[in-house]
């Protein structure tokens, strides 16, 4: 019988998913760029949250950039799907640009 010895992580496209309360971060700290998805309005569907406002950023991880200089893109969707979905079109786009 094997042990569990590292963190399970999600991933969407290859790259990490993490959630904090109502901010999604996609993408990784170590690359330049990074995507936050911040959920600023929910509605109720039967017993779950369900997000229908969520802001999209993709940002620069450099961390001697002030928080609004680190801003490159920003969007606003009336759906997760479609906010995870143009988050990965910028990020890998950023990414593989030179």
């Amino acid at each position: 019988m094997s042990t569990a010895t590292a963190e399970s992580v999600l991933e969407y496209k290859g790259h990490p998913l993490r959630r904090k309360d109502n901010l999604i971060y996609y993408g990784s700290m170590s690359d330049k760029y990074i995507i936050m998805l911040q959920v600023t309005e929910t509605k109720k569907v039967k017993d779950m949250d369900v997000a229908t406002k969520i802001i999209v950023q993709l940002q620069l991880t450099d961390p001697d950039l002030k928080s609004r200089d680190r801003v490159v893109k920003k969007s606003e969707k009336n759906s997760l799907y479609a906010a995870i979905d143009v988050a990965a079109v910028w990020l890998d786009r950023a990414l593989n640009s030179k």
